[in-house]
């Protein structure tokens, strides 16, 4: 560059920096852990066990009841709510860190007559910044010097290089942005090709990506499991407090009228005792609505997110917001970028053809002979060079793909270039001639311009042949055409290179089509997800064609029926108009930012859980209001600031990883409330019915919440770690507005809850049952564990709606270790709890007898299952 600019002097850094700041993007104040933490707690489970909580204390206060019972409660919360905080705090420093990486990129710039570099953030209003090919543009400025190419596509999604050039004394600018004005550069767009200098005029939050990050204010949208668990929570309040009304009024009513004269109980003499009998039955009514509260779920869901928000991470998906992993698995509906994320987000060369009509995909396929034609012709005649750590360097993003195409072990150091002529947009082809014993001239450019001119081509042997099939090569070029592969033809000649000139009777050596392929995986992940019932439609910059072609390839356009659709076609359209069209759409072309925002909300507005994937800051708004949000690693701090996933790899194939973890998270959650719930409805309906047939109060407080602590806690530990498993990829995906409790699982529950309702008051009652006890007191302490180990057999039916209970049991090792605990922990409590837990040592035969009926709950869910077999997946 011959060119000089004094830059700035220190003193005028430090003016300019007073008057319009520093180059800093502030990013959205994030949350204390603090604040985080006292956010959890509006969890609508975590605020009914405080309720439940707040009235035990009181009772433990009065000592009515032991201070331990608030307290396991108490604990129950605090854990669920810490490791919910704690994993949303870990997973925001990761983020963060990422970020202060992204603040360390280097600028060269013009300070008191050099060229230095500082960081990004140095940078102030009226510095000269220099800028090569690969640079990224750290902020808004005017070309001054030079002629460059840049990728704009994070700040408009628009793939196509965007020419730059300096202003001219006649230049007039205002302040409307856009990106594609040949004097303005913005902040975050990457240089392609050339280099230039650009005068900085707006820094930090003046510029597009700052004035982007003020505007993320849309509130955030409730996930489809917190709206459920809302749901379920206001359900279970109701239920609740009605059970705990009526129990409370039948226990005081039982333990009144069997008294020895209850006329003589009903006066005015025994009202301390009438008291004391209606207090001991609001006591017995609260531990039923602390019964029927699952507060194990808060903590399971904590543990079930903490646990896959790590296997994410390996699998390249940084999950920002815990409640973002659930939503992945409620998707219906994925808006998702086509550059990177499900094409390879640079071009590359996908196929070479010859004149015999032989096609290669990869450059060792084609025949030795004719492979040493085709490295010269590339090697020696492109503005692109190979740097000495390997790396592809200079020229436009087509040269470098198409230099990365060849073996550069296979160059052939001692041919030199002669002379050459670069590419213009005129001539339409770049050519060398080369100084060797090949004494040959390689062309390299636009079919139109260099086919006409071929009489021979090459065989694979490298022999020339009689060019008879032209038409033929022409056909060939039009239908990649049609797929939207770019084609460059490479031809030789014998005679010297004339400037401008190209000359006849040439030798075709064969086609190079470039495209900017599509990911190998992606095309997998898209028909996994697709086949999940989730609907793709490609957003994208690039013209109709161009998408389609890519859709088609990518297996997301299958048939006539399914739509694509322009943004000049979306904006004559109105909102009813593409909510009926929605369904059948697969492609936005020519897509503006906000087509983006506009259709994730017309999607939302039809009941549909909403995803979007992006990466500038013309994705930023919908990212936002999308229900979850899935910026990819490489794009703005805007995009990443308001994702709710980072997929690092940028990789189609890390969101359908997202979406199997989102379900995975989903089914364990149901898991638990099918464990959970039966205990909980059985437990409220044997306190119902046990009056009604003489036995009061067959558990007692302390084991009723014994009962709710190793249940919920432990078994959220066992079921939590459920694998994640291919067939949750081939179920529907939920509607926001569907209940979490779904039909089959009511009948699921309420079936093993009537079943152990139904064993308890036998067992209880009948003279078979207790004649094969000691006497009362091992009969309630057999009826104690007969409870629990029902339940936990109960676990083994949760796990999967098959026949065979034991499937997929060894990829959940915890499961049968936590298990096993909790036997081994209610076994030890019959032998200490004494008086305290109502319970005596059993013998061998009593202890046979409760595994005995305990177990019966598997067969018997079996025969559910063969009745009511689950309709789980699509068809």
């Amino acid at each position: 560059m011959d060119f000089n600019f004094n830059g700035l002097n220190e003193e005028e850094v430090t003016r300019s920096r007073e008057l319009n700041g520093n180059n800093e993007i502030i990013e959205q104040k994030s949350e204390t852990f603090l604040k985080k933490f006292l956010g959890n707690f509006n969890d609508p489970m975590i605020k009914i066990l405080s309720v439940c909580c707040i009235l035990l204390l009181v009772l433990s206060l009065f000592g009515i009841i032991k201070m331990i019972e608030p307290v396991s409660i108490a604990m129950a919360i605090f854990v669920a709510t810490i490791v919910s905080t704690l994993n949303e705090y870990s997973s925001g420093k990761k983020f963060r860190s990422l970020q202060e990486e992204a603040n360390k990129i280097l600028v060269k710039v013009y300070r008191n007559n050099n060229v230095k570099e500082i960081l990004i953030d140095e940078i102030v209003v009226g510095d000269y910044v220099l800028l090569n090919s690969g640079d990224k543009i750290p902020a808004d400025g005017i070309v001054v010097y030079g002629h460059f190419k840049v990728d704009n596509s994070v700040l408009n999604g628009e793939s196509d290089e965007n020419p730059k050039q300096p202003v001219t004394d006649d230049t007039v600018l205002d302040d409307k942005i856009d990106f594609t004005h040949p004097n303005k550069t913005y902040r975050g767009a990457v240089v392609s090709h050339g280099e230039g200098v650009i005068k900085i005029e707006k820094v930090g939050m003046q510029t597009v990506n700052g004035i982007m990050m003020q505007n993320m204010n849309i509130e955030d949208t409730p996930s489809p499991l917190q709206i459920k668990l809302s749901d379920l929570a206001a359900k279970i309040s109701k239920i609740g407090y009605m059970g705990a009304i009526l129990i409370g009024i039948l226990n005081f009513l039982y333990t009144s009228l069997h008294l020895n004269d209850p006329s003589v109980f009903f006066t005015a003499a025994n009202s301390l005792e009438i008291a004391k009998t209606a207090l001991n039955s609001l006591i017995y009514a609260v531990i039923i609505i602390v019964m029927a509260v699952p507060e194990g779920l808060p903590l399971m869901i904590a543990i079930v997110l903490s646990q896959n928000m790590q296997k994410m991470l390996k699998d390249n998906v940084l999950v920002r917001k815990l409640v973002g992993i659930e939503t992945a698995g409620s998707l219906n509906i994925l808006f998702s970028d086509k550059t990177g994320t499900i094409t390879k987000g640079r071009l590359e060369v996908i196929l070479f053809q010859n004149g015999s009509f032989d096609s290669y995909k990869e450059y060792a396929e084609i025949p030795d002979e004719l492979r040493k034609l085709v490295n010269t012709a590339i090697s020696k005649n492109t503005s692109s060079m190979i740097a000495e750590n390997g790396a592809i360097i200079g020229g436009n993003s087509t040269e470098r793909s198409i230099l990365g195409f060849i073996d550069r072990n296979e160059i052939d150091d001692n041919i030199e270039v002669k002379t050459k002529q670069v590419f213009n947009s005129t001539n339409k082809y770049s050519a060398s001639e080369l100084d060797s014993n090949l004494n040959l001239t390689f062309y390299k450019g636009a079919p139109e311009r260099l086919l006409e001119k071929c009489t021979t081509y090459y065989d694979n042997d490298g022999n020339k042949q009689a060019f008879t099939k032209k038409p033929d090569i022409t056909k060939v070029i039009d239908d990649l055409a049609k797929k939207s592969i770019r084609v460059l033809a490479l031809t030789v000649s014998d005679k010297k290179l004339t400037e401008d000139v190209v000359p006849e009777e040439m030798t075709f050596l064969g086609i190079l089509g470039i495209r900017d392929d599509i990911r190998p995986e992606a095309v997998k992940a898209i028909e996994e997800v697709m086949t999940a019932g989730i609907q793709v439609i490609m957003i994208t910059g690039d013209r109709k064609e161009t998408a389609m072609a890519i859709a088609k390839d990518s297996g997301l356009l299958t048939s006539d029926k399914e739509v694509v659709l322009t943004s000049d076609e979306l904006q004559t359209m109105s909102d009813e108009e593409i909510k009926k069209v929605l369904p059948d759409v697969r492609v936005i072309a020519r897509a503006l930012p906000m087509d983006k925002f506009r259709l994730v909300g017309l999607a939302q507005e039809l009941g549909l859980v909403a995803g979007m994937t992006g990466d500038g800051v013309n994705d930023a708004p919908a990212l936002k209001r999308s229900d979850i949000g899935f910026a990819m690693g490489s794009g703005t701090e805007i995009a990443k600031e308001v994702g709710d996933i980072i997929i690092l790899d940028d990789n189609f194939q890390s969101i359908e990883k997202a979406v199997l973890y989102g379900r995975t998270i989903y089914n364990n959650i149901k898991k638990f409330l099918k464990f959970q719930l039966n205990i909980n409805i059985s437990a409220v309906l044997i306190s119902v019915i046990a009056p009604f047939t003489g036995v009061q109060n067959p558990l007692t407080i302390l084991q009723i919440l014994w009962i709710n602590m190793i249940m919920d806690t432990l078994a959220a530990l066992a079921l939590g770690g459920e694998p994640a498993l291919s067939e949750y990829m081939k179920e529907r995906p939920k509607s926001r507005s569907e209940k979490i409790v779904s039909k089959s699982m009511s009948t699921a529950i309420f079936w093993t809850g009537i079943w152990t309702t139904i064993i308890s008051i036998l067992f209880l009652k009948l003279d078979i049952f207790r004649n094969l006890f000691a006497d009362e007191i091992h009969h309630l302490t057999a009826y104690f564990c007969l409870f629990v180990f029902s339940g936990l057999f109960n676990g083994f039916n949760v796990r999967s709606d098959k026949i065979n209970v034991f499937s997929n049991l060894s990829l959940n090792p915890n499961f049968l270790k936590v298990f096993a605990l909790i036997f081994i922990i209610q076994i030890v409590l019959v032998y200490i709890g004494g008086e305290i837990f109502r319970t005596v040592p059993l013998s061998v035969s009593e202890w046979l007898v409760i595994f005995g009926l305990s177990v019966l709950i598997i067969p018997v869910d079996m025969i559910r299952k063969l009745i009511f077999p689950a309709k789980t997946y699509n068809k």
